[in-house]
């Protein structure tokens, strides 16, 4: 007789902690959803993702393209990344920040920053279920629900910093550690704090107060600051272009972040981003990488290298913004109309998201989102997707078309989604 086999139980204690990203779940239930929706005009508009829907810069298709016949542009490449790659990152930084790097120590390429921040917590958490004995990453709320996943399937400890309209989406550190010690945890036992401006979901940016005195409570604590700068360059007109932590005294020290090619240049599937800052820190993540993988594609880098460095580039990036907040103020100017106190919220002057309250009648902001989906065919997120400080407001994606972002808001009034009833 056949021994019963169940492979379920080799999987990793920590595996088994895993939750589905959010964004795959509402891919799944919109897909089941698509054929009713159609039935009835109500073809989804998905406003959930955070991603452009706009073509990359044509010159990245042509250096591209003209690198593909280069000899040896097909064999490995190194995980630090090529020499010419790694200088036009160094250029880039200097160029937009007015930071200054060694491009042989202080800068590692990545397979996009989501991959280069999940071995960097591999680099510094030591694995343990045991949650009061855990190595503890302090992590915004709400914020990128990667980082939680990510922290957990490693046998970390993630702890929520709680981003809220009290603290001005820029929270008390001092306070964050007071509560986790009151909870029972070991300030000890913190290794990392992430700060992610502007802030994904939250659209929120950080003064240069805040930024500096960020720096200097993790050199006091000797804690690992890990800044996740992946809409650094998406910011609308008339603002203080957000900073990047190494421009503050000290920095270099404790701190080392993280950028990608993804959102500024819409190039979310070439997987091309950077980490920078103190140089062990971005040589102990060389170290994990090297053991994970083999480098990017040689063609691939001298496309990034180009755009980095390039006018064309930061044209791109500056349209880019101005579309964006054109698409913002259509999705204002029709949730004020559906009764939205829009005066009084605080409005995102980066990014691409929108954060809002649900109407009050509804229990919980799945509820919300789910009604969305279910009767109109919007499809956002519901603010639980990125921590528990999520609950009782939704993200949307401003993301798509003009006339999709229209048809967004008529349907809407047509469904009787107004933020109180008539």
């Amino acid at each position: 007789m056949q021994a019963q086999t169940d492979i379920k139980n080799l999987y990793s204690d920590y595996v088994k902690t895993l939750e589905t990203y959010i964004m795959f779940r509402i891919k799944q239930r919109t897909t089941e959803l698509t054929p009713e929706l159609k039935a009835k005009n109500r073809t989804p508009i998905n406003l959930s993702m955070g991603a452009p829907t706009q073509a990359p810069p044509q010159a990245v298709f042509d250096a591209l393209t003209r690198s593909l016949g280069e000899p040896g542009i097909s064999t490995y490449s190194t995980p630090k990344g090529e020499t010419f790659f790694l200088e036009a990152v160094a250029q880039r930084m200097k160029n937009r920040f007015g930071v200054e790097l060694d491009a042989k120590t202080e800068i590692f390429s990545l397979i996009g920053s989501k991959e280069g921040l999940a071995n960097m917590f591999r680099c510094i958490v030591n694995h343990t279920l045991n949650e009061k004995e855990q190595d503890i990453i302090l992590i915004p709320d709400p914020g990128y629900a990667s980082y939680k996943e990510q922290i957990k399937v490693i046998g970390g400890k993630p702890y929520p910093i709680p981003l809220i309209y009290e603290n001005n989406f820029m929270p008390c550190i001092r306070s964050v550690m007071q509560n986790l010690e009151k909870e029972g945890f070991c300030p000890d036992k913190v290794k990392a704090l992430v700060i992610n401006y502007p802030n994904n979901p939250l659209g929120a940016t950080a003064t240069r107060d805040y930024l500096k005195a960020t720096v200097d409570f993790c050199r006091e604590k000797n804690i690992l600051l890990i800044s996740d700068a992946a809409y650094a360059d998406m910011y609308f007109a008339g603002q203080e272009p957000p900073a990047s932590i190494l421009e503050f005294e000290g920095a270099r020290d404790i701190a080392i972040e993280f950028h990608s090619l993804s959102k500024p240049y819409s190039m979310t599937g070439w997987r091309l981003g950077w980490a920078c800052g103190n140089k062990d820190a971005v040589g102990i993540l060389g170290k994990m990488k090297s053991t994970v993988d083999t480098g990017l594609f040689k063609a691939l880098q001298k496309a990034a290298a180009e755009i980095l460095v390039s006018k064309e580039g930061d044209e791109y990036i500056k349209k880019a913004n101005i579309e964006f907040q054109k698409k913002q103020e259509i999705l204002l100017k029709g949730f004020k109309e559906l009764g939205w106190d829009i005066d009084n919220l605080i409005i995102p002057k980066a990014t691409f998201y929108l954060w809002l309250p649900i109407p009050q009648r509804f229990n919980s902001s799945e509820e919300f989102c789910s009604q969305l989906l279910e009767k109109s065919g919007v499809v956002v997120v519901p603010g639980t997707g990125f921590g528990q400080y999520g609950e009782g407001f939704f993200r949307i994606s401003i993301s798509p078309g003009e006339n999709a972002l229209q048809e967004v808001i008529s349907r809407l009034k047509q469904d009787g989604f107004t933020f109180k009833f008539n």
